[in-house]
């Protein structure tokens, strides 16, 4: 069974089970598509800080992640220097890893090239939409082609911390894979939302 009864008594994603505070990410958040370009930021540095950890970590730490990297304005951290990863090293409020701290910073500064490229990261980011005809039965992949290319090439850019793993977790949440279980309340949502969203261009 690929779902669980949520706290309503309908039918949510398996998921959720893992942590009581899952089931209003989940019904609130998961799988909507976003086109607003800090919060599509936001969501993959913190998927960068996800990686070998549990998103019941990083959803608990999410406020202070927002507070320790200014919000997540690219354009701020774009900026910082030594003082801030000894800042963001210091602060028991986030996960104090050297290498994710300093993969946002880089990601900021590269922000600057692929805007200039492609006008928004919502609009390069969208670019990469599956056509749903090629997706897998909903919660069976960890990685699909599309975010093994979008992978690929923001490596090529010089992103760091995007393998295909964590893009493909990052199209579940912002609604370009639509992976609600078959079953669960919240999939013909999800599939309403998106037909009543523009990608941008």
């Amino acid at each position: 069974m690929s779902t669980i009864p949520g706290p309503d008594g309908q039918p949510r994603c398996r998921w959720c089970n893992a942590a009581p505070e899952f089931f209003d990410y989940h019904d609130r958040e998961w799988g909507y598509p976003v086109d607003d370009d800090r919060r599509l930021f936001e969501k993959l540095c913190l998927e960068s800080f996800q990686s070998g950890l549990s998103w019941r970590t990083i959803l608990a730490k999410r406020e202070n992640f927002r507070a320790a990297f200014d919000g997540f304005d690219w354009t701020r951290i774009a900026t910082y220097d030594d003082t801030d990863i000894t800042r963001l090293l210091g602060d028991a409020g986030i996960i104090r890893h050297r290498g994710k701290i300093e993969a946002v910073i880089n990601n900021a500064r590269r922000m600057g090239d692929l805007l200039a490229e492609h006008g928004s990261l919502a609009a390069y980011v969208w670019s990469y939409e599956p056509k749903p005809e090629d997706l897998p039965e909903p919660q069976t992949a960890s990685v699909i082609p599309a975010s093994t290319a979008m992978s690929k090439d923001l490596k090529k850019r010089g992103w760091k911390f995007v393998g295909p793993t964590t893009v493909f977790a990052f199209m579940q949440a912002m609604g370009l894979v639509n992976d609600h279980a078959r079953g669960c309340v919240m999939r013909d949502k999800a599939a309403r939302m998106r037909a009543e969203f523009t990608p941008p261009k």
